[in-house]
């Protein structure tokens, strides 16, 4: 079943692109990863679908209730975390967060509490008071204290240092483990490959990827290296082979085409050693943008 179901969104700025024509789903349960560098259109993205902002054309459902009609209803269900956090700077980080609590129809308290304690969160301290990577930590407490059936995460990792990331990160699995779906928007590409089953892949406003990470890696380009004593680069001027560098008697390259042709080849001649590996989603990011 369809959590979220986007049909050819689109989002001008007057004359400026925000979002062209934009189509996926994302299935209950899963961890979705939208990728792209700032300024892709990440954010007007999850903004139209909190219906924060109104689209241009094209239409979103979330729980199968147009976003734009139902806004209120569906964000009851639902947890943000923005990419930027901003509060009230005079309140305490309890009073903030019991504000925010008073908005669900659910008693939060003690899920507040286990919260804070996790993310390590003083809540008798003034926000004021706090520094970014804390404030970001009330944004985590606030966005899932009413526990939400989906959750839309922003560049949530900012400002985090990397003990916290990780203990956010299992928080993240967790959640998910109870059933929760998860929106990942991120531009670091080495989180939402840990985290993540499914990516789409979003460039100037567009979406040119929509895969499952496991098949983007093996549909993608090979990473391939040959070590033979007197090697000859030509022996690998094959279709679909780029990037061919000689190194310490190494031959390295990328490869897409048919596996059996680079192994006859390879079994040609007397090497030393081979490796053939999948690309990171970095690499495989990397080519869409190049």
């Amino acid at each position: 079943m369809s959590i979220i179901e986007v049909s050819k969104l689109t989002k001008y700025y007057g004359k400026a692109r925000g979002i062209v024509d934009v189509s996926f789903d994302v299935e209950e349960g899963e961890i979705f990863g939208f990728i792209g560098p700032n300024g892709a259109g990440k954010s007007t993205t999850i903004r139209l679908l909190l219906s924060l902002i109104h689209p241009t054309s094209g239409s979103a459902a979330i729980f199968g209730k147009d976003v734009v009609t139902n806004g209120p209803e569906i964000r009851r269900t639902i947890g943000y975390l923005p990419s930027e956090v901003y509060y009230y700077e005079g309140m305490k980080v309890i009073d903030l967060l019991k504000y925010s609590a008073s908005f669900y129809n659910c008693d939060c308290d003690k899920r507040m509490h286990d919260l804070s304690e996790i993310m390590e969160l003083e809540m008798n301290r003034r926000i004021s008071d706090l520094s970014y990577g804390n404030k970001k930590k009330v944004g985590i407490v606030q966005g899932l204290l009413h526990s939400p059936k989906l959750l839309f995460l922003d560049e949530p990792t900012a400002g985090l240092d990397p003990l916290m990331q990780r203990k956010f990160f299992n928080l993240i699995r967790e959640e998910n483990a109870r059933g929760v779906t998860v929106f990942f928007s991120s531009h670091i590409l080495g989180e939402v490959q840990r985290l993540c089953t499914r990516v789409g892949i979003i460039r100037e406003g567009k979406l040119v990827e929509v895969s499952n990470i496991r098949t983007l890696q093996q549909n993608n380009y090979k990473k391939v290296r040959v070590s033979a004593e007197g090697l000859n680069p030509e022996t690998f001027n094959l279709p679909g082979v780029t990037n061919l560098q000689t190194e310490d008697g190494s031959v390295y390259f990328f490869y897409k085409g048919e596996i059996n042709t680079l192994l006859q080849k390879v079994s040609a001649i007397q090497v030393s050693d081979v490796t053939i590996e999948e690309p990171t989603l970095e690499e495989i990011f990397m080519h869409y943008y190049e």
